[in-house]
């Protein structure tokens, strides 16, 4: 793992995982062809990319969700935030420059995304999800909150299609996924608390270890 620090609040590093065959080279790359778009595609800034939230992922709002899950943390945090995969912050620059008295990791495995994400402070596969789940666990302390939104699969035949023919081939998204209840079957195993919530493909939630 190699990194740099911004400053006394933010630590932006990059992510370096031991992936098998080319998955790691197929992750970055699709993140470094990707910049350009993430933001406007996620923020549905343009007529395009609206189309192809509504065609492909029964129009769930991201916008929507983010603030929903930002909402789980409270505004007068004060303690340590990890924020995994950070992408290019584009959700979450407002809310984490408003803690003042936090201190916040972004960690992220495209450095691009980790450099997009450093010039608003001043996006993001976990090839290995299990492991990913039981590291966040591992890391937390008692009491503390896991906060995550990602897809899940099951919901839509055209969005299941568009993520296991295209996205996860060219990178952007990585195998396995999880059903509703693979995935609330894990939560529910590993933390006292879960709230899930579900939109379209979507999943949002707050666990308390």
């Amino acid at each position: 793992m190699s990194g740099r620090l911004e400053n006394d609040s933010f630590k932006l590093l990059e992510l370096k995982l031991n992936l098998e065959g080319n998955m790691a080279d197929k992750i970055q790359n699709a993140y470094e062809t990707s910049k350009n778009i993430y933001d406007d595609v996620l923020t549905q800034r343009n007529i395009f990319s609206k189309l192809y939230i509504k065609l492909f992922w029964s129009g769930t709002d991201d916008n929507d969700i983010a603030r929903k899950v930002l909402s789980y943390v409270p505004d007068d945090f004060s303690g340590n935030l990890l924020d995994v995969p950070v992408g290019t912050a584009v959700f979450t620059e407002n809310k984490w420059s408003s803690l003042k008295n936090a201190h916040i990791t972004c960690i992220d495995y495209s450095m691009d995304m980790l450099e997009q994400a450093g010039k608003r402070l001043g996006s993001h596969a976990f090839p290995d999800k299990q492991k990913a789940f039981h590291e966040i666990w591992r890391v937390l302390k008692p009491g503390g909150n896991f906060i995550a939104c990602f897809y899940i699969r099951g919901k839509s035949k055209r969005t299941d299609w568009l993520v296991k023919n295209i996205l996860a081939k060219k990178g952007w998204f990585s195998p396995p996924f999880q059903t509703e209840k693979e995935l609330r079957d894990i939560l529910q195993k590993l933390y006292k608390e879960t709230d899930i919530h579900v939109d379209g493909s979507m999943v949002y939630f707050r666990c308390v270890k």
